[in-house]
C-alpha cells in the first residue's frame, strides 16, 4: 500500500505594513511526531524557536517561500500571499499528493489540495507551516530593523502598531513599506502635497 505524502502550507505577513510575506510549506514525518504544533500566533516566542528547529531536523521536507514587496503592490496581498504558497510547495524535494491550504483560498497550482478554514489550529503540518514562516519573517524583520532603525520592526514587525504608526509619520516610509497599503499609501498623499 502506497502511503499518501500530505504536505500542510501557512503564509505570514499579510496585515503588516512593511516586508515581504512568507510562506511555508511542511510535509511531516509520522514516524518522528513533534509535540506542541499549534497556531504560531497562539505560540510564545521562545515556543516557537524551539519548534522550528524540532520541525526542520523532523520534517520529511519542508520549504520556506516570500512575494516581496513589489509583488504584493503589483498582484495584491491575497494574490501575492497565494504565490508564496505556491513557491513553498514547489519548493518542496519530496512532491505532495495532496496539500492542506491555511484558510479559504487556494492557490492555482497542480496539486490535489483543500483549504482548511483556521487550519493552522487543527493541522500538524499547517500549523508547522505557520511557525517556520513566522519564526523566519520575525526574524527577517529584527535584521531590517538595523537596516532601517527607528521604525521599531524588531518590536512589531511591520504591523500597524501605535508606535510604527507614529514612526511612519515622522520619518516617512522606508524602502520596504507597503506604499499600496492605507496608512502608508494615506502618508505619500500628504508629503505630496508640501
Amino acid at each position: 500500500m502506497t502511503v499518501r505524502i500530505m504536505a500542510g502550507v501557512d503564509e505570514v505577513g499579510r496585515g503588516p505594513l512593511a516586508g515581504d510575506v512568507v510562506a511555508a510549506a511542511v510535509i511531516l514525518d509520522s514516524k518522528k511526531p513533534i509535540a506542541g504544533l499549534a497556531d504560531s500566533k497562539k505560540l510564545s516566542e521562545k515556543k516557537r524557536e524551539q519548534l522550528f528547529e524540532e520541525i526542520r531536523d523532523r520534517a520529511i521536507a519542508f520549504c520556506v517561500a516570500r512575494a516581496s514587496v513589489d509583488e504584493i503592490e503589483r498582484l495584491n496581498i491575497l494574490h501575492a500571499s497565494l504565490l508564496a504558497m505556491k513557491r513553498a510547495v514547489e519548493g518542496l524535494h519530496v512532491e505532495p499528493h495532496h496539500v492542506l491550504v491555511d484558510g479559504n483560498r487556494l492557490p492555482q497550482w497542480r496539486y490535489s489540495s483543500e483549504a482548511v478554514v483556521q487550519g493552522d489550529a487543527s493541522v500538524a503540518a499547517i500549523s508547522a507551516a505557520s511557525i517556520l514562516a513566522k519564526v523566519t519573517r520575525d526574524r527577517e524583520m529584527c535584521i531590517l530593523d538595523e537596516v532601517y532603525p527607528g521604525y521599531g520592526f524588531a518590536l512589531h514587525k511591520g504591523y500597524p502598531t501605535k508606535h510604527h504608526l507614529a514612526a511612519l509619520q515622522s520619518m516617512g516610509p522606508s524602502p520596504i513599506h507597503r506604499r499600496c497599503y492605507a496608512p502608508v499609501r494615506e502618508l505619500i498623499a500628504q508629503i505630496s502635497l508640501f
